[in-house]
């Protein structure tokens, strides 16, 4: 018996009709545990997949920039190590070099390789920060402890130093801190370095390489993390460029730029390392640029504690700090990226108006194009990748 032709065109008809549902908005944050702070999207959904993402942020914002027009330039060092407070002390030094390009000083060698030797430290703190909690947001929960351990040996080195772990407030216009000594008042002497301090960072970097052999094991060869991060948030080095993301995020697309090469404010051309590049873009490259990073550090500091002079600690200067009228932009690289300060003097003892580079805030602006097209439960290993800090981002 053969199926009449008008029954074959209304099964076929019936075959091809597809069922047309609208695109759900959904509400990720602004307290969601993967939005690293209170972030918060707006996305529109289709079924599992990201149709448009919307970032809504400012709901952190303390107005730093505002802040410093009515603080003397050194109190403003308290400020600016907190925006990024992973990494505190990395966000001190532009800023201090930009008020010392204005006042036409700088800062004796010495204190120039005690910076850089700190915030090398702060780096290797913050890329254990995000070794720690990106295997947790993709379900691997033994690299925390790993990664959280080693970093207390940064932290305490930091903290030895500075008398801070995460705020270290440490720079001074010319310098490093101060502090009185001697057993007199009356006698201002720099702050140098606790004694056994160059031996106990040794040790430290030592453990710094056993650490990423260890997260190597543990995470970057697991099959499940591949399936998470290889080929997913893949950024192209031209739109990479184009939405001015720096830093790691940078470098994973295979653009090798760092500022530490190109413009350093610290004596970084006296060092030997690579810049740690990766050529794929995605998740996965991300993170092992961070990774790499961890272990060029560990190096660069070996080599600074070697090659670290003798000598002052502070340049002379003013007693009042006033800069001349003018303006600067200072920036460095930090460990998410490049960061930044514009400051503008109009001859008084706080600058007229400050304005921040923070890393984070351009990083985060690509979410809205990595994001497009990608599955909701890769969202989490996208947004993880970039490595942001909300209070970078609203500052």
């Amino acid at each position: 018996m053969t199926t009449p032709p008008e029954m074959i065109h209304r099964s076929e008809a019936a075959v091809s009709i597809e069922l047309e549902t609208p695109d759900m908005t959904l509400n990720i944050g602004p307290q969601h545990p993967s939005t690293h702070g209170v972030l918060r999207l707006v996305a529109k959904v289709d079924g599992e997949r990201i149709n448009s993402v919307e970032p809504v942020i400012g709901y952190m914002h303390r107005g730093y920039e505002k802040l410093a027009e009515v603080r003397t330039y050194a109190q403003i060092t308290a400020l600016v190590n907190r925006i990024d407070w992973v990494s505190g002390f990395a966000n001190e030094v532009p800023f201090i070099v930009g008020v010392e390009k204005l006042m036409g000083i700088e800062a004796p060698e010495r204190a120039q390789y005690i910076r850089m030797i700190l915030t090398e430290l702060a780096r290797i703190s913050s890329h254990l920060v995000f070794m720690s909690s990106y295997p947790l947001e993709l379900g691997a929960t033994t690299p925390l402890m790993h990664a959280l351990r080693e970093r207390e040996y940064i932290l305490e080195l930091i903290e030895e130093v500075t008398g801070g772990r995460f705020h270290p407030n440490f720079n001074r216009v010319g310098g490093v801190k101060p502090a009185y000594g001697g057993g007199s008042t009356t006698k201002k002497q720099s702050m140098d370095l606790p004694q056994g301090f160059f031996q106990r960072t040794r040790e430290a970097m030592d453990r710094m390489d056993q650490i990423c052999d260890d997260i190597d094991q543990l995470v970057t060869g697991n099959e499940l993390i591949k399936m998470r991060t290889v080929g997913v948030g893949v950024i192209p080095a031209d739109k990479a460029l184009e939405f001015g993301l720096t830093g790691p995020n940078l470098r994973a697309s295979g653009v090798a730029y760092d500022l530490r090469k190109v413009e350093s404010l610290l004596p970084y051309d006296e060092i030997d390392f690579d810049i740690a590049v990766r050529p794929g873009g995605d998740c996965y490259d991300r993170y092992m640029v961070r990774l790499d990073e961890i272990r060029q550090s560990a190096q660069i500091v070996r080599q600074a504690v070697d090659k670290i002079p003798s000598g002052p600690l502070q340049a002379k200067v003013p007693r009042v700090l006033k800069a001349p009228r003018g303006q600067v932009y200072s920036r460095a690289e930090n460990p998410k990226g490049e960061f930044g300060y514009y400051i503008v003097s109009e001859g008084g003892k706080n600058p007229y108006r400050l304005k921040i580079r923070s890393t984070s805030f351009s990083n985060l602006s690509i979410l809205p194009y990595i994001l497009e097209g990608e599955l909701v439960p890769d969202l989490v290993a996208i947004m993880g990748s970039l490595d942001f800090v909300l209070g970078d981002v609203d500052r």
